[in-house]
């Protein structure tokens, strides 16, 4: 087995945490970083055209094409579960939406990690710093970051009439979704550079490849982690893993980062034998820590997508698939950089509660001016549009775990979807609240008609079985490496993203949250790279 080298950090996984703590930790010119990325480079065309998402998910070049386990709450339904697998992770190929969360998020954060660090005051600058939005500098936005914030370069007379719609239903407009002010609606802000996507290994870790201290390594597999016994316990000393046909070892003398993601981090551990014990010993795997809450506590939003068939209002079913119409769009494109084809997958968002007794919005919608059966099907070729709902707060937990000892073996990955009253109860609410605007004046000159569920579900029983029939993934997946207070038997990692028992080893992605935000991920996961990378360089460790 040959050696890569010996190095202060190694980060694994060069998605959208990786990319951010490659670029934080390479301003110290003191230290040299390692980032090893299982994926290529994000040099395929279809990354950087927004629409390009329907050519990257399910694309062994940029996803890892996961599945779920067939979910009873989803009717025995498995699910494709897109991660990214390239240079930048899933920021390449997601929806490209901004969104941070609401405050209260961040408090119950605090709340069971047991650190003030997290609370939304302290938090929020580090979104900030990242951030270049488009109307500059204000108290809650921040200029001149890396993160490019942009309005949609789209317009559609279906989406406004929703929102209308919502207004007489009575969920406010909204200038800024990100405002922290709960409920309304209004157009997502998206992560792009004039109509161009903008992943984070184009905004943090391209200008930082140019530094002598940072290597990159692509297409690079990592089998497991490695240990050393010290005075103070187990401490990671680095990894292990393969490329180009050849096995390689690498030394990290400060810290190894795991940066792999939801999915990713927790297989990893496993595979190493930081984990439940009695699930490794099962695969033959010699316990290197008990934490029994490796890979537990997956969260995910489910999206469900109602679909209205519509009367004289244009959508981009009509458009696109027409072959002059394709035409128009694809000429707009190459142009302006606009239209369809600068789309991010939803435009229109809102937030709503699903019942008045909530004291904080707990559902969300991604309303697109377009249909289809599901992800990757043609769009019907009638007027249309979906409006999608998700619980922002699920109870549903689920996990992922390995199915054998091979690193190269996928993983178990078992959502739970609706598996508890509460979401179940959520999910009819939901589907309520939509017809309940899809009925209101704004909409209804459009004579808009239920194509998906369909109106024959109407009790609460029914509308729950409904929401197994249409619910699926938005690709919010998180938590399950999460951070908690050192009695915590589920936490895995503290307040500062250190695993706990094992010294010189932190988790550092979607994967340490306690709770799903509330909205799309993200740009969270960019802020916990923020925040890990600030406490590793003010030597918090």
């Amino acid at each position: 087995m040959e050696s890569a080298g010996e190095y202060d950090y190694i980060i694994v996984g060069a998605g959208t945490s990786g990319c951010v703590l490659a670029n934080r930790l390479t301003r110290n010119r003191d230290v040299n970083v390692l980032l090893l990325e299982a994926g290529g480079k994000d040099d395929y065309m279809w990354i950087h055209i927004p629409v390009g998402y329907l050519r990257c998910i399910g694309n062994p070049r940029t996803d890892w094409l996961f599945r779920t386990e067939a979910d009873p709450g989803l009717h025995g339904r498995s699910l494709i579960y897109p991660r990214g697998k390239v240079l930048g992770g899933s920021s390449s190929i997601n929806g490209m939406i901004y969104m941070r969360g609401q405050p209260f998020d961040y408090e119950r954060w605090a709340e069971v990690a047991g650190d003030d660090s997290w609370r939304w005051e302290r938090v929020l600058p580090l979104f900030k710093r990242s951030e270049d939005h488009y109307l500059g500098a204000s108290e809650l936005h921040g200029a001149g970051g890396e993160w490019r914030v942009e309005k949609q370069r789209l317009s559609w007379a279906i989406l406004d009439a929703f929102r209308e719609a919502a207004l007489e239903t009575g969920i406010p407009k909204l200038e800024d979704l990100n405002a922290g002010r709960g409920e309304g609606s209004a157009y997502f802000e998206v992560n792009q550079r004039r109509g161009i996507r903008l992943n984070t290994a184009k905004a943090f870790l391209k200008p930082a490849s140019q530094r002598p201290n940072l290597t990159i390594m692509t297409g690079c597999h990592v089998e497991r982690l490695l240990f050393e016994e010290t005075p103070q316990g187990k401490a990671c000393t680095g990894v292990r893993f393969t490329g180009g046909g050849r096995a390689f070892t690498a030394t990290a003398h400060r810290e190894t980062l795991l940066a792999a993601g939801a999915v990713g981090s927790p297989q990893i551990l496993q595979l190493s034998g930081i984990g439940p014990a009695s699930e490794l010993q099962r695969h033959g795997i010699h316990p290197v820590a008990d934490l029994p809450g490796v890979g537990e506590n997956l969260q995910d939003h489910l999206q469900l997508r109602m679909v209205f068939k519509v009367q004289g209002v244009p959508t981009l079913n009509t458009r696109a698939t027409r072959p002059f119409g394709r035409f128009l769009i694809g000429l707009e494109y190459a142009l302006f950089q606009s239209g369809p084809m600068s789309m991010a997958p939803s435009q229109l968002g809102a937030f709503a509660r699903s019942s008045p007794q909530q004291q904080a919005p707990d559902l969300q919608y991604h309303v697109q001016p377009l249909s289809l059966d599901k992800f990757g099907d043609p769009l019907h070729r009638f007027p249309a549009f979906t409006a999608s709902v998700c619980n922002l707060q699920p109870t549903s937990r689920g996990h992922v775990r390995i199915g054998s000892a091979d690193s190269y073996a996928p993983p178990k990955i078992t959502p739970n979807y609706l598996s508890t009253e509460a979401d179940r109860r959520t999910a009819a609410s939901a589907l309520r609240l939509t017809r309940r605007i899809v009925a209101a004046p704004a909409l209804a000159k459009y004579r808009p008609e239920e194509v998906m569920p369909g109106p024959q579900f109407q009790s609460e029983e029914e509308l729950a079985h409904a929401a197994g029939l249409v619910g699926t993934t938005i690709f919010h997946p998180v938590g399950t490496c999460r951070m908690g207070k050192a009695g915590d038997s589920l936490a895995v990692v503290d307040g500062r993203l250190r695993v706990h028992g094992v010294g010189r080893l932190r988790v550092v992605d979607a994967s340490i949250m306690p709770f799903i935000t509330s909205g799309n991920t993200n740009s969270p996961t960019i802020m916990i790279a923020e925040k890990a990378a600030q406490d590793i360089l003010a030597g918090q460790a």
